[in-house]
């Protein structure tokens, strides 16, 4: 069984895994604001893992980088793509832990499909404002490494269903993708669009697993809020490094548990950036990259 970490300051607690650095718990006073994961079993849909080096899908796990063509192993079968990057499986190490707050490190590469060694550190820390995460990669290696991030909670607003959630998400075009792959398409706005939260509405029956963009930043961050008309809710924030989000009613088929919560994923690039080079980062030699994120109650 791996190590995992507790948390706890203003009415917040959290729990956070060895195993991925996933976020298995997070509660203010005793509510859910994402859906947990049992203790010491597997880690279901990926919930609260952090995705590195790449969020979301790579079609095929093929990508060319500096003209050579690389080969991932294909992690979803089903759709024929490597998925959530290389960090997921992985035991981090613990840097440091006190009573709020917890550093976890990991190295990805060189390894099947990723020749580069990239150098993960991943800070959660609690505060009356809720739980703050950041995430720094580090290229420890010769050559440059293409890079993506994205952390990967479902929120939960409160104890209604989640089509009565309100939702409201500061984000104006999505990603039109393959109904069988879910693999960019084309970019499309969402103007008059199913998909359109940027006034806050209840998300009903709307299915949604799609990457958004054109991302309203107000002094430096990204703001969505998720409430329940019982009067609770949770909110997430994320700085200028993650121009997407990725949004996902987690609809799944009976008589597996649907819409139990949903997948709000600040990404610094799309699905298949590894192809379009659509916002990759390219992570020099020696040089660094970080993300920052923060889940509060609303």
């Amino acid at each position: 069984m791996s190590a995992e970490y507790s948390l706890k300051a203003g009415g917040y607690e959290a729990v956070v895994t060895e195993r991925a650095a996933a976020l298995r718990v997070l509660r203010f006073n005793g509510r859910d604001l994402v859906v947990p994961f049992p203790e010491g079993g597997p880690i279901p849909d990926y919930r609260g893992i952090i995705a590195a080096p790449w969020p979301n899908r790579i079609e095929d796990g093929r990508y060319t980088s500096d003209g050579v063509t690389h080969q991932l192993a294909v992690s979803e079968p089903e759709r024929g793509t490597a998925l959530h990057g290389l960090a997921y499986p992985l035991d981090w190490a613990l840097k440091e832990h006190d009573a709020g707050s917890v550093t976890l490190t990991c190295t990805v590469g060189p390894t099947e499909g990723y020749p580069f060694v990239v150098e993960l550190t991943a800070h959660y820390a609690l505060s009356d404002s809720g739980l703050h995460c950041a995430v720094t990669a580090h290229n420890a290696a010769d050559v440059a490494a293409p890079y993506g991030v994205c952390p990967h909670p479902y929120l939960v607003a409160g104890s209604s269903p989640l089509d009565e959630w309100i939702l409201e998400a500061p984000v104006g075009a999505f990603l039109e993708v393959t109904p069988d792959r879910l693999l960019p398409v084309s970019l499309a706005s969402v103007d008059g669009h199913e998909f359109d939260f940027r006034a806050a509405r209840a998300i009903g029956t709307t299915e949604i697993d799609h990457a958004f963009t054109d991302v309203t930043f107000d002094g430096g961050l990204a703001r969505l809020s998720l409430r329940d008309p019982a009067g609770t809710g949770v909110g997430m924030s994320w700085d200028e490094s993650c121009r997407w989000l990725q949004i996902h009613t987690a609809d799944k088929p009976a008589p597996i548990p649907s819409r139990i919560g949903l997948a709000v994923e600040p990404m610094t690039c799309p699905p298949d950036a590894f192809n379009s080079g659509r916002d990759l980062i390219r992570l020099e030699p020696g040089a660094t990259h970080t993300a920052s994120w923060s889940i509060y109650s609303l």
